[in-house]
C-alpha cells in the first residue's frame, strides 16, 4: 500500500486500494444474494410446480376412473328401467312368476351316505365337546 504523501497520486492509490478491498467483499456478497434470489425465484417454485403437476395427474386419473364407473352405472340404471330387465330380475332373484304360470324348484340331490367307518366321522366326534365345561375346577 502506498504511503499517503498528500499528493494526488497518493490519494488515488489509496482510493484504488479501498475499492479493491470493497470489491473483495462486495463480489462474494452480490453472488450470494443472487444465488439466494435464484433459489427463491427458480428452484422452490419449480419444486412446488412439479408437485402440483403430479397432484393434477393423479386427480385426472381418478376423475377418469370415476367417469367410467359413472358411465357403467348409468348403463345399468338405464337397463333397469326396461320392463324386460325388471321381469328377469324378479324371476331370478325373487322367484316370481306371471299369473297362470307355475314355478318349479329343483331340489339338490340327496347327500351320499357315508359309511360309519369313514375316518373323518370319528375325527368330528372326537373334536366336539362332550358336555358343559366346569370352570370352577382347577
Amino acid at each position: 500500500m502506498p504511503i499517503d504523501d498528500g499528493t494526488r497520486a497518493g490519494r488515488r492509490a489509496i482510493r484504488r486500494a479501498r475499492a479493491r478491498r470493497r470489491s473483495r467483499v462486495l463480489v462474494p456478497l452480490v453472488v450470494s444474494v443472487a444465488l439466494v434470489v435464484f433459489l427463491f425465484v427458480g428452484v422452490f417454485p419449480t419444486r412446488s410446480l412439479l408437485a402440483q403437476r403430479a397432484d393434477i395427474a393423479a386427480a385426472e386419473a381418478r376423475l377418469e376412473m370415476l367417469r367410467s364407473a359413472n358411465a357403467a352405472l348409468d348403463e345399468r340404471a338405464e337397463a333397469l328401467r326396461t320392463d324386460a330387465e325388471v321381469e328377469r330380475l324378479a324371476r331370478e332373484q325373487y322367484g316370481l312368476v306371471r299369473p297362470g304360470e307355475e314355478a318349479y324348484a329343483i331340489l339338490p340331490p340327496a347327500p351320499l351316505p357315508v359309511p360309519d367307518a369313514w375316518p373323518f366321522a370319528d375325527l368330528a366326534a372326537a373334536t366336539t365337546p362332550a358336555g358343559p365345561v366346569d370352570e370352577a375346577r382347577p
